[in-house]
């Protein structure tokens, strides 16, 4: 090594001749360089002053060198406080700190600090204590003594409790709600009996094995959720409940369900899905009162006949088992609306004779074959059927009977063939036909959707119509659909034809459709009767109704000859029926078929779509209200006005359908409906609504879409019942965020495609929204990719832009 003087020497030496003090580590971690006699020579490396710094500046000839324990040029800003504790006595040693671990295991007073002053307070005033997510490895001791008085209660004086009257003992509330989830308890203690007054109690998301045998005390406990545990047996105790009305066991390790379970009188609920139950207890059907039933992701392989026998049952879940047929009865679930049996080993359907109620039937990836042609003809109301990836090879014609069908899902499985009769389910929006063989309909019509596959077989049943020679020349105007000409009137009791007047009634009816569409319809006929036919037989036909189950129909206005009613001619270019070989029955002036009257009292419904009517005679909804309809349904048709007859309904009416309509204006009589949930006004030409629509308080959900609104009618503000408001394709500019906060219960809100340019954040705070649609609109904030990711992204978004 070259040195080019001898301060470098010298610096070699001495750093080469370090003493032992200034290699040994300090107690703070560093090096003691105020002992060290090298920093006598070169300095103290700690004074970084400008006259202690070595010239560096190589071209002056100086290279002077900084040894390597000396501070680096980076820690110059501190150099002033360095200088100072270099000149001040050593330092004191750094105390020792001792870090606790972030996994450790929980100790029982860790676990107690939990429960705060400010908890137990609040606990103690509203009756609710929530330590979900604490992390807890036990219960806090004091918890269970929550409902005792605390030992600062019983020594303060009454003058004390009087200056903080809130924390008085006597404004105390027993704890009803008590929620222990996300935690990691392994065990409850039996002082749990203590909480007497519990109505809640949720365990879900915990590590317990068992539950005390003391939790059946709690003799007034009406909710108990311990999912997403690891249980495999309740205690017996738990079946003496006699309030238990929600339980939910499900994500456990449950191999069978106790048949004490039917000890639980007034059981509503019960979630059992996601365990390994292989079996039903027999005595399962003695729940009666039991509206929900979850058993999904189990391995169930038989139901038991007396399942039947709850008949307050309205959804049933056992998708994800290994099913292979349902129960004969099941007609006798009379309450059932939702039906999920999809990935089982199901060969075939029931014909569900006694479901009407059913809206919802989820039957995909089975093995099912055909669709029954009866169960078709027995639910009327139901609105999904969901189909995809079976064995089905055929549709049905009488797919056209699920008139409120809203989604159809067949997708993946054999189907080569449409029928043209789906185009007359007025309410299908979605038609789901994927992955089948269709050779009838090209593949890029398949590829665009329900519309226009809709469309295609409209088309084809006019041409097909035209072909048979049905022309538009039938025998007089009438409403709705009609008969297969094989469905004779000798089927329905409420119906008669002696053959010896059958050649008076035998005439062809105008239609569009095939001749096989619509056998057995449920739509009303109002018929304008053939010329020169003769006169009405009183003898002849006064057996079409029996006098016993048709006390009213004295009343009805029999005539011996047909009556002029060129006033209620409707004609129709729609998908009815064909041709009717029926005799008629007059009511007032318009004549009625019997076999429309059977279906009509039997299915509660009067349904007429896709006839291009223009008007409904008073006489037809006198008689819907006679025979107790509680749906009307006129969608797809030419209405100009809400029809005046829909007021002797007013009292009986819980769904009105008037969708696709020309109607401009909502009448004020629509206040006087007492009974509406649903009112379906969309595709009209509405922009407004009257002002009395607000006492409309057993509203539960509207629909206002593809109309002209540019604002939302102040009267929807008052419906304090409604939960679903869809206001889409709209021309609405604005949000009333004011107005929405007076519907406490709207859970929904469809505001898609309107011309709103800006979103309150204050709309944020409206937590009982959960389903917030707001795309297709001119506003920036949110962004589309807010928009995209739900509405809790969205309802966050907004809160986060509240003024504070």
């Amino acid at each position: 090594m070259n040195y080019s003087n001898v301060e470098d020497t010298a610096a070699l030496y001495a750093f080469n001749n370090l003493p032992k003090e200034c290699n040994t580590s300090t107690s703070n971690g560093g090096y003691d360089f105020d002992d060290c006699s090298w920093f006598t020579f070169f300095g103290n490396p700690n004074d970084m002053s400008e006259d202690s710094l070595p010239s560096n500046d190589h071209r002056s000839g100086s290279t002077s060198r900084i040894p390597r324990c000396a501070q680096r040029p980076r820690q110059m800003a501190s150099a002033n406080r360095f200088h100072q504790m270099a000149a001040s006595p050593r330092p004191s040693p750094r105390p020792n700190y001792s870090f606790q671990p972030v996994f450790h295991e929980r100790k029982t007073h860790e676990d107690d600090t939990v429960l705060t002053q400010e908890l137990w307070k609040l606990a103690r005033k509203s009756g609710t204590l929530n330590l979900s997510n604490k992390g807890l490895a036990s219960v806090p001791e004091r918890l269970y003594d929550i409902n005792e008085a605390d030992a600062e209660s019983k020594a303060a004086t009454l003058e004390q409790l009087s200056i903080k009257d809130e924390d008085a003992w006597w404004n105390q509330v027993p704890l009803t709600n008590l929620d222990l989830s996300s935690n990691a308890l392994s065990h409850i203690s039996p002082k749990i009996e203590n909480l007497q007054s519990l109505t809640v109690l949720i365990l879900h998301d915990n590590a317990l094995v068992a539950l005390p045998a003391e939790i059946g005390k709690l003799e007034k406990l009406m909710r108990l959720n311990v999912s997403r545990n690891k249980l495999s047996d309740l205690p017996r105790e738990l079946y003496s409940l006699p309030e238990l009305r929600h339980l939910n066991i499900s994500y456990n390790e449950f191999s069978e369900l106790n048949p004490d379970i039917s000890d639980l009188h007034m059981l509503e609920f019960l979630d059992a899905g996601h365990n390994s139950i292989k079996s039903l207890p027999g005595g399962i059907g003695f729940l009666v009162r039991l509206t929900a039933l979850l058993l999904p992701y189990n391995h169930i392989k038989d139901l038991p006949p007396d399942l039947v026998n709850m008949r307050s049952l309205q959804r049933l879940d056992l998708m994800q088992n290994d099913l292979t047929c349902l129960p004969e009865d099941m007609g006798l679930l009379r309450k059932l609306q939702f039906l999920y049996i999809q990935h089982n080993d199901i060969m075939e359907l029931s014909d569900f004779e006694g479901n009407e109620t059913l809206t919802e039937l989820h039957a995909s990836n089975n093995y099912i074959s055909n669709i029954p042609i009866s169960m078709c003809e027995n639910l009327p109301h139901l609105k999904v059927l969901d189909l995809r990836d079976n064995k089905i090879t055929q549709l049905p014609d009488e797919l056209c009977l699920l008139r409120n069908l809203n989604r159809l899902d067949v997708s993946n499985n054999s189907i080569d063939t449409l029928p043209v009769s789906l185009a007359a389910l007025a309410h299908l929006i979605s038609l789901q036909v994927e992955g089948n063989p269709i050779k009838s309909i090209r593949r890029d019509i398949l590829q665009c959707g329900t519309s226009r596959i809709l469309r295609t077989l409209q088309e084809r049943s006019m041409a097909k119509s035209k072909d048979e020679g049905e022309s538009d020349s039938g025998a007089g105007a009438r409403l709705c659909g009609g008969q297969a000409g094989n469905d004779t009137a000798a089927n329905y009791p409420d119906s008669y034809q002696p053959q010896h007047q059958q050649k008076h009634f035998e005439y062809q009816f105008q239609y569009r459709a095939q001749a096989h569409m619509q056998p057995q319809a449920e739509r009303f006929r109002v018929y304008e009767p053939p010329h020169n036919c003769p006169p009405y037989s009183r003898q002849g036909q006064e057996h079409v109704y029996d006098q016993e189950n048709y006390e009213t129909e004295k009343k009805f206005d029999y005539s011996g000859q047909y009556m002029q009613q060129q006033q209620h001619n409707f004609r129709f270019n729609g998908y009815s029926a064909m041709y009717q070989q029926q005799q008629q029955l007059f009511y007032g002036q318009c004549v009625v078929c019997p076999r429309w009257v059977y279906k009509l009292r039997h299915t509660r419904t009067l349904a007429v779509n896709l006839e291009e009517i223009t008007d409904v005679p008073e006489e037809v909804f006198q008689l819907a209200q006679k025979e107790g309809v509680h749906v009307v349904d006129f969608a797809r048709n030419q209405l100009r006005t809400v029809p005046d007859g829909l007021q002797h309904m007013q009292n009986i009416v819980t769904e009105l359908v008037l969708a696709h309509n020309r109607i401009g204006q909502v009448p004020q009589f629509i206040s006087q409906f007492t009974r509406i949930t649903l009112l379906n006004l969309s595709n009209n030409l509405l922009t407004d609504l009257p002002k009395e629509f607000g006492v409309l308080n057993t509203l539960r959900e509207l629909n206002i879409a593809n109309n002209r609104f540019s604002f939302l009618p102040s009267g929807l503000y008052d419906l304090q019942g409604l939960e679903i408001l869809i206001a889409s394709d709209n021309h609405i500019n604005e949000l009333n965020v004011a107005g929405l906060q007076r519907m406490p219960r709207l859970s929904t809100l469809d505001l898609r495609n309107n011309d709103i340019d800006f979103i309150p954040p204050i709309l944020g705070t409206l937590t009982n929204i959960t389903h917030l649609e707001l795309v297709g609109n001119p506003f920036r904030q949110p962004r589309h990719q807010i928009l995209m990711k739900g509405t809790e992204s969205i309802m966050s978004y907004l809160r986060d832009r509240v003024p504070r």
